[in-house]
Formats: structure tokens, sequence, C-alpha cells
């Protein structure tokens, strides 16, 4: 006796209830705008009574996106009172909702590619790509806001750099620098205090955005820590004339490395280190001489020049705390910030224009800080407290 073998489309039958289920949630919400509509006039359709307090004048459909899929309401209209109905408050939060989502998986680093196909698994429908890019505009205005918000309290450390991003400008494409600070307050944290649209990181640029930071009313600042790129030691002299400037140790490092041997190297680099390992500034000072005196030795004019010319700006973070003194030698810390920035900014790859790169790198920043980055104490801030202390005993 033959057994008789039953195909079954699995797909066809999943559409299928699918189907169902919706048809099923349509019919039953356009029954629950209908009860509502009859609450609100105090008379079912066509119904006439003296307690009647409005009446109906047709529908108008209205879609809305569930985990069935899309469903057609047909909202009733009324004259006479005013239709509220509790799914449609339900929807709006619901459409807030979804919008929080979306602009949290493209902050985050989905492709909105992802995002489409993410929607869809959730809730039945695709955002498209133009949705996605209209309520990520509607947050500019609150990037805005935060980027010129006022700074409030002192800021003792603050690390600047800039990042470069492409840009579309006249069908060419080019790069934009976007200038980044990221500050430690006075209690100890961490806060990304500016970001701003720079050309170029030149000396203009750069007194630009400090000015900017100043006028927020960014004070109490004794240390800037980054790059010596060009001009932006002349426009912290000149913008914050009390403060003093740390050069970031790593990119003193590769400057140096870039004129020296490979083979030449690991005895470099530990030279190097050595300086910055001394306990204090003065033996540091005494270490550099005796390495530039060994570079020569080792035909190494060049590093050596570099090491001579340069090697004080590196060691400013020594007059302050030794317990900061790790996180106070070089701006791996906004670099890490960076990394972040990319990472994101890797999905777009070239931007239509300077402001768009701009907002994205803010809303970045935003969402980085708002997490665990900015909620952890960064350094212990009582160390500073008491040097300062000292030092005014000592000016006295």
């Amino acid at each position: 006796m033959s057994e008789k073998i039953i195909h079954l489309n699995e797909g066809a039958i999943k559409q299928e209830l699918k189907e169902l289920v919706r048809n099923s949630v349509e019919e039953t919400l356009n029954n629950l705008l209908e009860q509502e509509a009859a609450e609100l006039t105090n008379a079912s359709r066509y119904e006439r009574t003296e307690e009647r307090k409005g009446y109906r004048s047709g529908h108008y459909e209205r879609n809305l996106t569930t985990t069935s899929g899309e469903v057609k309401l047909k909202m009733p209209k009324l004259k006479g009172v005013a239709f509220e109905t509790a799914i449609i408050e339900r929807y709006r939060r619901r459409e807030s909702s979804v919008e929080e989502a979306l602009i949290e998986m493209y902050l985050a680093g989905v492709s909105v590619r992802r995002v489409e196909d993410i929607t869809e698994a959730l809730w039945g429908s695709k955002v498209s790509a133009g949705t996605v890019s209209q309520l990520n505009k509607k947050v500019y205005g609150h990037i805005d806001t935060w980027r010129n918000r006022p700074l409030k309290g002192k800021y003792p450390y603050v690390y600047i750099d800039g990042i470069y991003l492409k840009r579309n400008w006249g069908g060419e494409y080019e790069n934009v620098a976007i200038l980044i600070a990221m500050a430690v307050n006075e209690d100890g944290y961490r806060e990304v205090i500016g970001a701003s649209e720079g050309m170029k990181e030149d000396k203009v640029s750069w007194q630009e955005f400090l000015k900017s930071l100043k006028e927020r009313g960014l004070s109490g600042t004794q240390l800037f820590i980054g790059d010596k790129c060009l001009g932006l030691l002349e426009a912290v002299n000149e913008t914050f004339p009390n403060a003093k400037f740390q050069r970031c140790n790593v990119h003193f490092y590769r400057n140096v490395f870039s004129v020296t041997p490979r083979s030449k190297m690991k005895e470099v680099a530990a030279m190097l280190k050595a300086i910055h390992a001394q306990e204090d500034k003065t033996a540091a000072k005494e270490k550099a001489a005796v390495v530039v005196t060994k570079l020569r030795d080792l035909k190494l004019k060049e590093a050596a020049k570099k090491v001579e010319d340069s090697i004080l700006e590196t060691l400013t973070y020594m007059d302050f705390p030794q317990a900061h003194w790790s996180k106070l030698r070089s701006n791996n810390v906004i670099e890490r910030l960076n990394r972040e920035i990319r990472r994101r900014t890797r999905v777009v790859g070239t931007f239509p224009d300077g402001n768009s790169a701009l907002m994205l790198v803010c809303a970045r920043l935003r969402y980085v800080a708002s997490k665990d980055w900015g909620t952890k104490l960064y350094m212990s801030m009582k160390h500073l407290e008491e040097l300062n202390k000292e030092n005014n005993l000592v000016a006295g």
C-alpha cells in the first residue's frame, strides 16, 4: 500500500496566517473606533435622539503600523464634537518610540539598509532611507542646542583634537575638519564641551573654536592637551594665556620615528620612554639631555634635533599631580572618541556638506557621552586641589 506524501508550502501558509491576523486586527480596531464615536456622540449610527451630542460626517483613512503589518483605520468624522481616541494616542506614543528606536539604531552605527530590515522584522513594514533621514533632521535642532549650551563650572583639563572627514564640494571630494574639545570637570568627570566645523586645522580655525568655548563659559582651565598642529599652540596662548599646553607624547614619538631608521626604532622608543618614566621634571630634563647625546652618537641627527627642540612641550604634565600623569601626557582619551566617530561615519562615506558631517559627529558624541563613558569618575580632583593650595601658599 503506497503512502501519500503531502507537500506543504510553509512560506505561503505563514503569509496566509499573517494576512488573516492582520485582517482580524484591522477589523477589531475599526470596531473600537466606531464604539468610541458612538460614545462621544451619545448615539449609534443613524440613531436620532434628543440626547445626541454630535453628528457623523463620513470618515477618512489612516494607516497604522502594527506587529501584524500595516492596517487601515477608518477614522470617523464628527460634527459638533471633537473626536479623540485612545487608539490614536497609543499610536502617537508608538510613533514616538519608533522614531527614537530608529534614531538610536542610526546613531549606534547601524546602516540604513540594516535599519530597513530591522523595522520590517519588528513592525511588519520597512522604513525607507528617506524616512530615516527626515527623523534625524528632527534632532538637528536639539544637537545645535547641545553644541552651543552654556558651560557651567570649571574645567581644569581640556583635550582638543581634530578629525578629517570627506565631503562633496562642487562635484569634487575634499577634507573637512571637525574640531572637538573634551574636558574633565572640577568633579573629575569627562564631558564633551564642544565641536565645530573647520575647513582645516590651522590657527584661524583653532582660534575661532577656542573663542567660542570661552564665550560659552569655559573657565578654570589649567592645561590643554593636544597634538602640536599648525597654529594650535599659538591659538591656546592667545585665547587662554594663563593655561599651559601639553603636547601629546604619542604624537611626539611618531614625529621622532618619522626620521628614525626601522632598525633603530626599538632602541629609540626605549630612550624616549625612559625620559617620561622619570620621577619629576628636573630628572626628565636631565635624561632628555643624555638621550640627545646618544642619538647624535648613533648618527641620528634629525631625531636628536626633534627631541632637543620639543621635549619640554611633552613634559608639561609633570607640573600637575602625579596621580594624573598617565591621563595627561597624551590625548588618547579623545582619540578613542575619534575611533567611535570613524566607526559611524565609515558607514556614510562622503558627506554632502560640512554641516551634515558636523551633525552626525555631534550626534555620535552625545550618544557616547550619555553612556557609561560620561557617568564614570575619570580622575579624583582632590590631588589637583591640594596642589593648587600648595602653589597659592608658595605664591603668597
